[in-house]
């Protein structure tokens, strides 16, 4: 990765312009061409830098909530459980950890009841206990690549 990554990065994280060429506007920012711009988001996406585009949407602001949820899965429900937290339309992330809570995800829901009945829902077709973390505080994580 070289400077040139690293300014495109700070400009597709910090001031994605909301217009009709966006990746013009970002290449004439950094001295760049459109062409040359989407080559290198294509090249970050395909080594795995860029997972995604899109837009990061404050939940709560428009009224939903969300949560951060935990569960203890043993090996042969693994898979199940997997699949089917996945399916689920709320859930935005989803990560296996080395604890006995192995496997910890969010969920977003449009009403308290909602997320409760999604739960109680995926407990019930997985045969899973889960544990719900809710948030005291949040913190929006940000990186900017100095160089």
């Amino acid at each position: 990765m070289d400077d040139l990554d690293r300014q495109l990065l700070n400009e597709i994280q910090s001031a994605f312009p909301v217009e009709p060429h966006p990746y013009r506007v970002i290449g004439q920012r950094i001295g760049m061409t459109e062409k040359d711009v989407l080559a290198r988001v294509a090249r970050l996406k395909q080594e795995g830098i860029i997972r995604r585009i899109g837009a990061s949407i404050n939940s709560r602001r428009v009224g939903f909530v969300s949560t951060l949820l935990a569960a203890k899965v043993p090996k042969e429900k693994f898979d199940h459980f997997v699949q089917t937290v996945n399916a689920c339309k709320g859930v935005t992330h989803n990560y296996e950890r080395r604890h006995q809570y192995n496997v910890w995800f969010t969920l977003i829901a449009p009403s308290e009841g909602e997320k409760k009945r999604t739960i109680r829902e995926l407990i019930r077709k997985t045969g899973v206990d889960i544990v719900e973390l809710p948030a005291n505080k949040i913190f929006k994580i940000k990186v900017d690549f100095k160089f």
